[in-house]
Formats: structure tokens, sequence, C-alpha cells
């Protein structure tokens, strides 16, 4: 029976990463300009110097890294929180993070940032934000030792309520210039120029990956209950706290650099529950992969649905990963 399952899980991660593979190479060769793949494959190796080699190496290959990296995160974190919280309805976002993160970019931009960190500007006061946002909720929901669960989703919550009302605040008295700097930041993009961020940020989420995955065995005793994990011998209010500054990171790291993508940590866990079950030492790995390759196709067709404009990905993530999970929901007539 073990043997079986793990056949199963090995198929099912064999089938993703050659998945990812595919998609990475049709993003490669798709956008405003088409590159067919043996062209590409062409300029890859020795096309060096020709505007086909920038277009790939400099423009769609950062995007699909920081897709990969981003899109895995964000559904690393979502199986986190969910199974800690036994919540199909958390996500990333739900604690507030984003909107921390968020209100700490527009307060950046309304007080002239950019001009004085240069291109870091952005996702060090985006990460400093989303870092308040975590202390706060992490200050106020532990009492006496013990982080309480559903204090914490609460005062999530209601923080961030708190941060979208001062992001409105802050568009309805700002400049004209800044608030345009403000929306494209809110709803989301892959682009971005520094090589050292994606490189950052790829670390990071592949570190988050190993990590949750040593705590895979907590979160199936937890996702039976507080009281039951501690009986199976999990240090309940360790793993707990350990799970929250994990997925609360990643989060914060990912909002930083891309903006609020939203969705991605919310749709894509629920997804491979449905296809790979609920244990999570198949899940979360099914769920990185998943969540990458999401990520990389809504870009993608951001990049091309109304050429030679750009759609923020964000919307892509919001249209097709709501109808999916509504279709999908409904032909397994799961419940929630």
């Amino acid at each position: 029976m073990k043997m079986d399952r793990r056949s199963t899980w090995i198929g099912w991660t064999f089938f993703l990463v050659a998945l990812l593979i595919v998609v990475g190479f049709f993003s490669l060769g798709v956008g405003a300009v088409s590159i067919p793949l043996q062209k590409g494959l062409f300029f890859l190796t020795k096309g060096r110097g020709t505007p086909e080699y920038a277009i790939l190496f400099e423009v769609r290959l950062p995007r699909i890294l920081l897709g990969f990296a981003v899109g895995g995160g964000l559904a690393i974190a979502g199986v986190v929180l969910q199974g800690m919280f036994r919540n199909p309805l958390v996500e990333p976002y739900t604690l507030g993070i984003s909107g921390g993160a968020a209100l700490g970019v527009c307060l950046n931009i309304v007080s002239g940032g950019p001009e004085k960190l240069g291109i870091f500007s952005l996702p060090i006061s985006g990460f400093l934000g989303a870092v308040g946002v975590i202390s706060v909720v992490y200050i106020l929901s532990t009492k006496g030792g013990i982080m309480r669960l559903s204090r914490l989703l609460l005062i999530g919550v209601m923080v961030s309520f708190i941060a979208s009302s001062l992001i409105m605040l802050i568009m309805a008295i700002t400049r004209t210039e800044d608030l345009h700097g403000i929306i494209f930041w809110i709803m989301g993009s892959l682009e971005e120029p520094n090589s050292s961020l994606i490189k950052a940020i790829i670390f990071i989420s592949l570190g988050g990956l190993i990590i949750s995955l040593i705590f895979a065995l907590d979160l199936n005793a937890l996702s039976l209950g507080e009281e039951e994990a501690f009986h199976l011998g999990v240090e309940v209010e360790r793993v707990k706290k350990a799970l929250f500054l994990l997925a609360s990171f990643l989060t914060g790291c990912c909002v930083s650099v891309t903006g609020i993508i939203g969705f991605v940590g919310l749709v894509v866990p629920h997804l491979m529950r449905l296809l790979v079950g609920g244990d999570h030492r198949i899940l979360l790995v099914a769920s990185y992969l998943s969540g990458a390759i999401f990520l990389i196709l809504c870009d993608t067709l951001a990049r091309v649905v109304i050429v030679p404009m750009e759609l923020p990905v964000g919307v892509i993530t919001g249209l097709v990963g709501g109808s999916v999970f509504i279709y999908a929901l409904s032909r397994k007539g799961a419940s929630f």
C-alpha cells in the first residue's frame, strides 16, 4: 500500500516537473515577438548579440524565473497556513501581510523614496511594511507564550482592513503621477530588472519549500486538531510559531518584489489537494510546482492578450484562478 502511494507521489512529481519545463519553453517563445522553439534554441546557444537573444535572456527568462519562485513561494505559504488553521479560506494575504507591504510601498512613493534608495527602494519598503504587520499580528495574538489561531486570524483580517483603508486615504490625497505608480504596484507584475533580487527570491522560495517539508508530518498532525497533534507528540506551540513565521516571511518577500498577486496561495493548494490528497509530504511539493506553472502561464497570458500592451498579472490570476477553482469544485462535488 505504501509502495503504491510512493509510486503515485513520484509519478505526480515527475509529471509536474515535465509540465513546468514545457510551460517554461512555451512562455519563452510567446510574446509580442514570437520566437519558435527551434529558433529559440539557436538564439539561446549561438545568437548572442541579436535582438532575439536580448528578448529571450533579458526580458522573458527573468520573468519565468521570477514566476517560478513567487508562484511556488505563495503556494507553499497557502498550504502551510491552510494546514495550520484548518481553514480552507485562509491564504497568505488574509493575515494582512500584503496590506502591510502595499502600505509601505505607498508611503515610499508619496514620500519620494525611489529617488533616495534607487531600484531597491520599493522592495525594501514593501518588505518593511510586511514585517511591521507580521510583528503586530504576532504580538497581539500571542498571550502567555501561546499563539491563539482564531485570534491570530481575526487580528490579521482587521489589520488588513486598516491597511487597505490607509492605502485608500493615501490614494485619495496623493498626486496623480504618484497614484499611477501605486495602482500599478498593487496590481502586481513580474517585470523585475534586477537579477540580484531574482536570485534572492529563488533562493528564499526553494529554502521555504525545504523547510516546510521538514514540518510536513507536523502539518499532517495539526490538520487533525491541536489536541490530537499534541497527543501525537507534536510540540504544538513551537511548530505553530515556526510555520507562521515561515509563511509570513515567504509572503512578505514575494509581495515586496512583485506586488500583490492574489489567488495563487488560495487556489493552487485547493486544486492540488483535490488531485494528490491531503498528505503534506506530497501536497507541498505538488503545490510548489503547480504554483510556479500557474503563475508563469498567467504572466504569459498577461503579456499577449492585448499586445503590445500588457495586463497586470494579478488581473489574470484572479480571473483564471477563480474560474478554474469554481469549475474544479463543481466537477469534484467537493464541499467546504
